[in-house]
């Protein structure tokens, strides 16, 4: 009962997007974690001395980054688990900090240069500059418990979707032409093999989340001057 009266707006987040995953409500939100993880190649890339030629998701969940340059390895290994972190992030700042409104907007704004820079089809510049709009509107004229409360949706969405994403495209679908598959093909081991320690990542990680900063009382309080 402790446990459900201290983070009953969390469970609540975690059931609802549980209850609505295979409808168009959720799907935003899923394309958004699809970002993130084509994001985490892209950023892998540039930091390991390459240059990234173009950057697209679409509306069924997929992604591509084309890259030049950079470490292969690491980037096929970065998706998943980059996406997971950064979910993992966003959602211990929501938790632990009162950056909510800089971080929602500075998220907009990478979104907006992410879509300048190498966008070009036309549904992931859509997508993109809407959303990214969307979140700097949100830090701007929202008070802060209302952008926590999006960074939390985003976050716990990351640790919903990346564990079931992983599963789905490495292990129960072992010879669809995942990160794993690629990095099986080129560096040796199997899809399962690479998709499995993920999997054991991708959950100790949420664990470890969960272990370390949601502490005893994780509610939002909402008032009219919590600005």
């Amino acid at each position: 009962m402790t446990l459900i009266k201290g983070h009953w707006q969390l469970i609540a987040i975690v059931a609802l997007v549980f209850v609505f995953w295979a409808t168009p409500v959720v799907l935003p939100l899923k394309i958004l974690v699809v970002f993130l993880h084509e994001l985490s190649h892209a950023l892998v890339i540039i930091f390991t001395g390459g240059s990234v030629e173009s950057f697209t998701i679409s509306p069924q969940q997929g992604g591509l980054v084309i890259g030049r340059g950079g470490n292969r390895f690491l980037s096929l290994f970065a998706g998943y688990l980059g996406s997971l972190v950064i979910g993992i992030g966003l959602l211990i700042i929501a938790l632990r900090t009162h950056w909510d409104r800089v971080v929602l907007g500075g998220f907009g704004i990478l979104m907006l240069l992410v879509t300048v820079l190498y966008v070009r089809d036309p549904f992931a510049m859509a997508f993109c500059v809407g959303v990214g709009t969307a979140m700097l509107a949100m830090a701007w004229f929202l008070s802060r418990p209302v952008c926590d409360l999006f960074l939390r949706i985003i976050g716990l969405t990351s640790m919903i979707y990346v564990p079931y994403d992983i599963f789905d495209d490495t292990i129960r679908r072992s010879g669809m032409r995942s990160d794993a598959y690629m990095l099986a093909e080129e560096f040796g081991g199997t899809t399962m093999l690479w998709g499995g320690a993920w999997l054991m990542l991708s959950i100790l990680s949420i664990f470890l989340c969960l272990k370390y900063f949601l502490g005893q009382d994780s509610n939002l309080r909402f008032g009219l001057n919590a600005r």
